[in-house]
């Protein structure tokens, strides 16, 4: 039964390796097939990425004094941020976005290179490496770079741009920021306490710090591309990172329907946990959290499987004795896995799914079973790499 407080999609701002907007996802999920994924293997090799698109900025920042004060992730969440209120016919209604909620998912913000490679030849020179850091930090590092790097600016900058001006949250820790800030969003609404929401977050894949991070943990994949469920060991860890920004705007359906906005899709449910995954611990997890959802061959399921071998292959199982009959998709497999934004990239990809009817094709044949008809139920999943889960369970509209 709908009820004024269903917490509905009414904007999608989608920024991937496949193109700017709605139009290229819409042709990507309609399609029969897939061509293979857009990845660049030469500018950090060993390690490919799905790199950013070329984007025209000025479409969603107009002020050039904007754009140039901003770090590229900034700009890439600030522009898929205008996409989805464009999208939501909410960009031009000053009222709306002064009232309007914002809950964004964000990393750090990028390092200087140049510093960090100083610090590392220096200190291979000397014993004393806690002074060398001490130091260099003192002499070498601008000041207004930590203030560049804080990671409230994203959602200070869309404040600034786009005039949201309601109360703000900004969520750190990787995948499970996305999943908390999409939670927080879903809870609100439902709960009456807010009526109209921006949330999302962006992810930049092409730093030489982000890949050495997940290279610390040898979680990197190496060579060149392989379809998600396919990668194994001899190819490195088995992520491939990919430059992503994704925001969707949220409403209770009251609000959306007083002002006769179009709706992609409910969001029934939303739930985040984190916890060991040793000893069956990610199992226990994934099956209380799947219970939310239903089986069969209207649902679809978008996982947003990391890609880490060991790991996406729990996951898969997992999945696969949930949602039997089911077609599961990794959607990390073709855009990169986008770390605080995978989990509402999944949610934007699932709307767009639901409202344009599609037979999403295989993302990688090998692995993954045709959809017999259009799905009336999305499933969207996330596995942290190191840790975090979340799931939401959306249906279409009737």
């Amino acid at each position: 039964m709908k009820s004024d407080n269903d917490v509905v999609i009414t904007g999608v701002g989608i920024v991937t390796s496949l193109g700017v907007g709605i139009e290229p996802h819409v042709a990507f999920l309609t399609g029969s097939s897939i061509d293979e994924p857009k990845v660049e293997t030469e500018r950090f090799k060993p390690y490919p990425v799905h790199p950013m698109p070329e984007i025209d900025w000025s479409a969603q920042i107009a002020k050039r004094g904007d754009q140039r004060q901003m770090e590229n992730w900034q700009r890439l969440g600030v522009f898929a941020a205008g996409l989805a209120l464009d999208d939501a016919g909410l960009k031009t209604d000053a009222d709306a976005c002064a009232s309007m909620d914002m809950i964004v998912a964000a990393g750090g913000g990028e390092r200087d290179i140049k510093v960090d490679s100083l610090i590392v030849d220096e200190a291979l020179k000397r014993n004393d490496r806690d002074m060398v850091l001490n130091e260099k930090l003192t002499t070498e590092l601008r000041p207004t770079l930590f203030l560049a790097q804080l990671s409230n600016l994203m959602a200070g900058n869309i404040s600034i741009v786009h005039k949201v001006t309601g109360s703000s949250r900004t969520f750190m820790g990787e995948e499970s920021a996305g999943i908390s800030a999409i939670e927080t969003a879903f809870h609100r609404i439902k709960a009456g306490q807010s009526s109209h929401s921006l949330v999302g977050g962006a992810f930049v894949a092409e730093r030489a710090d982000i890949l050495l991070l997940v290279e610390g943990i040898r979680a990197h994949a190496t060579g060149g591309w392989q379809p998600l469920w396919s990668r194994s060991p001899d190819n490195g860890g088995g992520m491939i990172t990919g430059s992503v920004g994704a925001f969707l705007v949220l409403e209770s359906r009251g609000y959306a329907q007083a002002r006769g906005a179009r709706i992609y899709a409910t969001i029934d449910a939303v739930e985040g946990d984190r916890g060991n995954r040793d000893d069956g611990g990610l199992e226990k997890r994934m099956s209380r959290l799947t219970a939310h959802g239903t089986q069969g061959a209207e649902t679809v399921v978008f996982s947003g499987a990391s890609g880490m071998v060991d790991l996406a292959k729990r996951e898969k199982t997992a999945l696969e004795q949930a949602f039997p009959g089911s077609a599961i998709r990794g959607f990390g497999g073709v855009t990169g896995h986008a770390m605080e934004a995978q989990f509402p990239l999944g949610i934007a990809l699932a709307a767009l799914t639901l409202e344009s009817t599609a037979k999403v094709p295989a993302f990688d044949a090998a692995n993954e079973t045709p959809m017999a008809s259009p799905a009336k139920q999305a499933i969207v999943t996330t596995v942290g790499y190191t840790r975090g889960e979340g799931i939401a369970v959306l249906s279409a509209e009737a």
